[in-house]
């Protein structure tokens, strides 16, 4: 089929070094904007998405044009960039969704983004247990005898202090009741377990008892929540997720955002839903490119070694 004089002048134009300088002016304009606002809608609008596949549409001609004498360096280059272009247009048709669930409860609604409203999306998400770890936490722990104080020890959770003919292990200290968990040796075994709540299974007349005098604040170790994945109220899928370790399930991307407690004290877990379709094209596109930049180093290298 042969092109009319017009379309011959839009083809090569649109394969032209000029196009591709007013489409890369025309995104970066648009882009920059776009990071200094909270909302990233602008990054899915049909506008955006024109102009990256406009973009990816003249690097696609530019190389077809000039497929015979491109360096395939360059080609391969040119194909990661294709490729992570198609990734970034595809990512338009995923989706961010957001949702606070108490832990040990259970939502089928969440409010898209996109839709700016609540959705269902075909399944029920469980938060079955928020989960919290501390770096060893600094404790001040008295021996008494009777009424009287006997000793104090200072040490940190998970290390131990011999008194008298005993070994006492600093186990744990349940932040939320400010209860100190100990166990007790004797001889290297296990004569029983005491809390600083008054909890015990000591032998009786066991001399001692323990007080918890003082810790300094926890340091957080690490935050991560169980979730359960239900349809028809049958449990298909389970999984844990924190914030740079998502729990993947058909497509979806979990993140726990964040935690913390209503007025009345239960627990709650902020989860984030991404479907991102175009995740696979751009890291298949950084990937190709990235073997582009070594295929091109290597290539002006071995040049110059020749010269």
């Amino acid at each position: 089929m042969a092109f009319s004089d017009k379309s011959k002048k839009l083809l090569a134009w649109l394969a032209s070094t000029e196009c591709a300088v007013a489409l890369f002016l025309a995104i970066a304009i648009i882009a920059i904007p776009g990071t200094f606002m909270e909302d990233r809608a602008i990054y899915s609008s049909p506008l955006f998405s024109s102009l990256l596949g406009a973009f990816g549409l003249n690097l696609l001609l530019c190389t077809l044009k000039r497929l015979k004498t491109i360096p395939k360096a360059v080609l391969v280059l040119h194909t990661g960039v294709l490729l992570t272009l198609a990734g970034c247009i595809a990512t338009t048709f995923g989706y961010i969704a957001t949702v606070n669930v108490y832990e040990g409860s259970s939502v089928n609604r969440f409010y898209r983004w996109d839709e700016k409203k609540d959705v269902g999306l075909g399944f029920d998400l469980l938060v079955k247990k928020i989960n919290s770890e501390y770096y060893p936490i600094p404790v001040k722990v008295g021996v008494l005898k009777g009424k009287n104080k006997e000793k104090l020890f200072v040490l940190k959770t998970g290390e131990s202090f011999e008194y008298d003919k005993y070994r006492i292990t600093v186990e744990s200290l349940d932040l939320a009741t400010e209860h100190l968990n100990l166990a007790v040796f004797e001889n290297n075994h296990k004569t029983g377990n005491y809390s600083t709540s008054g909890l015990s299974d000591l032998p009786p007349g066991f001399p001692y008892t323990f007080a918890l005098v003082a810790f300094q604040n926890p340091r957080l170790k690490r935050l991560w929540v169980d979730l359960n994945i239900h349809k028809n109220a049958e449990k298909i899928a389970e999984g844990t997720s924190e914030v740079n370790g998502p729990f993947q399930w058909d497509g979806l991307y979990f993140y726990n955002t964040q935690t913390g407690k209503d007025p009345a004290g239960t627990p709650y877990a902020g989860i984030q839903i991404v479907r991102d379709p175009g995740r696979p094209f751009v890291f298949a596109g950084f990937g190709v490119m990235a073997l582009g930049a070594v295929l091109s180093f290597k290539r002006r290298f071995i040049s110059n070694r020749k010269q």
